[in-house]
C-alpha cells in the first residue's frame, strides 16, 4: 500500500535550524549515495575489464602456443598447401624420361656413403638366422614377409659388390637363402603366406610366431622378390638354375587375373580373392612379375588411374582408387617411385611421376624449414607402421595406420626415402637430406628408420627394408646405372 501525505489546517512548519540541517543531511547522503554509486559502477567495469584482459591473455597465449607448436603450424601450412585441380603430367614430360645413368665422375661413394653402407650391413650381421638363411624383418624379432626378404637379398648383393663381405660369405649366405625360398611351406600349397617365422619357417599371423597360421599372400611383396630373383640369376650365373626353381615351387598364375595382381586374406576364416595395388607399388610390383612373363598389362597402366593434386604448387599424381568407393587407402609416398628408379630406371613408372613427388617435399621444405622425405615404414613406439604420405583418401600429408587412424605427430623424415632421392637426383637439397642422415641417424646395429618432425628425435627402429634400401641405393650409385640393367636382366616371354 502507498502512503499519502495530507495536510491538516492545524501544521506548522519545522524549525528553520532543523530544516537546514534536514537539507544538509540529505544533501550529504545524495552526495554519499551517488559516489557509492560511481564506486560500484567502476569496481564492475574494472572487474569486467580485468576478466577481458586475461580472457585476451589466456587466448594470447594458445595462440602463441599455438604458432610454436610444429605441428599445429605444419598442419595448417599443409593444409593450405593443397589445391585442385593439380597441374597434370604433360606428354612432353612423359616422353622426356630416361633411364638414369650416373657419371663415371660421381660414381665413386664418397667417405662418408661407405661409412653409411658399413652402418647398415650391421644390421644383417646381426639379424641373419644362421639356420635358414632368412633375416628377421625387424631387429631382434624373427618374423619375416617376402618383402623384406627382397630387401634382404638386395643388402647381400650389395654388401659383396661394395666390398663389405668376402666373395665366398655372399655364396654361401646366398645359396642357403635360395634353398630356403624353394621349400617355404605355402598357403593351401600355392604360394609364400604373408609372414613366417624366419627361424623355424613356420607359416605365422604378425606378431605371432609360435602357431601356425595362414593368412594368405601379398601379390605386391612377391613381386620385390620376383625382381630381385632375376637380378641375381642374371648376374650370377651360378645361381640362375637356383631363382628358377624358387619361382618353379610357386604356383604363379595365381597372382595374376585379366592383366590385374591379385592377393588374398583370410577374414573370419573365409578366403578372400582381391585386386591388390595402388598407383605407385601396383606397377613397381608387376614390373616384377612381368620379368617372369606373367600378364600384368592392365597393372603397369598408370595413366587410367591417376589424377593430379597440387600440393605446395607440384602437381602430383594419385590414384583415383581411394578407400571410401574402393575400400582400400591410396597412399601417395616415396618409396615405389625412388625404388623404380634405382632398380629398373624408371619403367615401371615415368621418371616425371617421381620428379613432381620429389619437388613437392623439397616446397614443403621451403615454406616449412622441415626437411621432408617420407613414405612408410616401422616406428619405435605404438601403432609401430604407418604410412608418411604425401596425399591419402583426399587429404594432403597424413600419416596413417591401415584402418586410416591419424597418427600426424609421429611422421619423420625417412632414412631410406632421404637416401633413394639423393644417390637418384644428387641436388643441394638431396644433399641436405644424406648429410642429417649420415650426422643423426647411426644406430649401433645399423641405421635408424628416420627422425620424427614434432618429437625431434631419432625414430630408433631398426629393420631389414630400411636397411636394405640404404645398401641398394648407395650399390646403384657405385655401378652408375639401373640394377636391372647393370645385371643385364632378360625378360621371360609372357605366356
Amino acid at each position: 500500500m502507498v502512503g499519502v501525505l495530507i495536510m491538516s489546517s492545524n501544521f506548522e512548519p519545522p524549525p528553520k535550524s532543523l530544516s537546514i540541517l534536514t537539507v544538509v543531511v540529505g544533501l550529504v547522503t545524495a552526495v554519499v549515495a551517488i559516489a557509492g554509486l560511481n564506486y560500484l559502477s567502476n569496481s564492475l567495469d574494472k572487474k569486467a575489464s580485468n576478466v577481458n584482459t586475461i580472457n585476451n591473455s589466456t587466448s594470447q597465449v594458445k595462440k602463441v602456443e599455438k604458432e610454436n607448436n610444429p605441428e599445429a603450424r605444419y598442419a595448417k601450412l599443409d593444409a593450405q598447401s593443397m589445391e585442385f585441380p593439380g597441374s597434370r603430367v604433360t606428354s612432353d614430360e612423359l616422353k622426356a624420361t630416361k633411364i638414369p645413368f650416373i657419371p663415371a665422375r660421381v660414381k665413386k661413394l664418397t667417405v662418408a656413403e661407405m661409412e653409411v653402407a658399413r652402418q647398415a650391413w650391421k644390421y644383417f650381421e646381426r639379424n641373419w638366422n644362421q639356420k635358414t638363411g632368412l633375416v628377421n624383418s625387424v631387429d631382434g624379432f624373427a618374423s619375416v614377409t617376402l618383402w623384406d626378404q627382397g630387401a634382404a637379398i638386395a643388402a647381400l648383393v650389395s654388401a659383396k659388390e661394395l666390398k663389405i663381405i668376402p666373395e665366398k660369405e655372399f655364396n654361401s649366405k646366398m645359396s642357403q637363402m635360395l634353398k630356403t625360398l624353394a621349400k617355404l611351406p605355402l598357403y593351401k600349397n600355392e604360394l609364400p603366406n604373408k609372414v613366417y617365422n624366419s627361424q623355424t619357417l613356420l607359416p605365422v599371423n604378425y606378431g605371432k610366431l609360435d602357431k601356425k597360421e595362414e593368412i594368405g599372400w601379398s601379390a605386391i611383396d612377391l613381386g620385390r622378390i620376383a625382381l630381385w630373383l632375376k637380378i641375381i640369376g642374371s648376374r650370377y650365373p651360378q645361381f640362375k638354375n637356383k631363382t628358377v626353381q624358387v619361382w618353379k615351387s610357386w604356383r604363379v598364375k595365381r597372382l595374376v587375373k585379366d592383366g590385374n595382381m591379385y592377393g588374398t586374406s583370410v577374414v573370419d576364416g573365409k578366403e578372400q580373392y582381391n585386386q591388390e595395388g595402388r598407383l605407385g607399388y601396383e606397377n613397381y610390383a608387376a614390373f616384377g612379375l612381368k620379368l617372369w612373363g606373367l600378364d600384368v598389362k592392365k597393372a603397369l597402366d598408370y595413366q587410367n588411374k591417376s589424377a593430379f593434386v597440387n600440393l605446395y604448387g607440384k602437381g602430383i599424381p594419385y590414384d583415383i582408387r581411394d578407400a571410401t568407393k574402393y575400400g582400400a587407402n591410396n597412399y601417395v609416398l616415396s618409396e615405389p617411385y625412388f625404388l623404380d628408379g634405382i632398380e629398373t630406371g624408371f619403367q615401371a613408372l615415368p621418371k616425371a611421376y617421381a620428379d613432381r613427388i620429389l619437388a613437392a617435399q623439397q616446397a614443403r621444405y621451403k615454406a616449412t624449414n622441415q626437411l621432408t622425405a617420407i613414405t612408410e615404414d616401422n616406428l619405435d613406439r605404438e601403432p609401430y607402421f604407418v604410412y608418411n604420405t604425401l596425399f591419402v583418401n583426399g587429404k594432403p600429408w597424413a600419416t596413417i595406420t591401415d584402418k586410416n587412424e591419424n597418427y600426424n605427430h609421429l611422421r619423420f623424415l625417412s632414412t631410406k626415402a632421404a637416401i633413394g632421392w639423393h644417390v637418384l637426383y644428387r641436388t643441394n637439397y638431396t644433399q641436405k637430406l644424406f648429410d642429417f642422415v649420415h650426422k643423426n641417424l647411426k644406430a649401433k646395429h645399423g641405421i635408424y628408420n628416420g627422425y620424427y618432425e614434432t618429437l625431434q628425435e631419432a625414430n630408433k627402429a631398426l629393420t631389414a627394408n630400411n636397411n636394405g634400401i640404404v645398401l641398394e641405393s648407395l650399390l646403384y650409385k657405385k655401378v652408375g646405372k639401373p640394377l636391372v640393367v647393370w645385371a643385364r636382366v632378360k625378360p621371360s616371354k609372357i605366356k
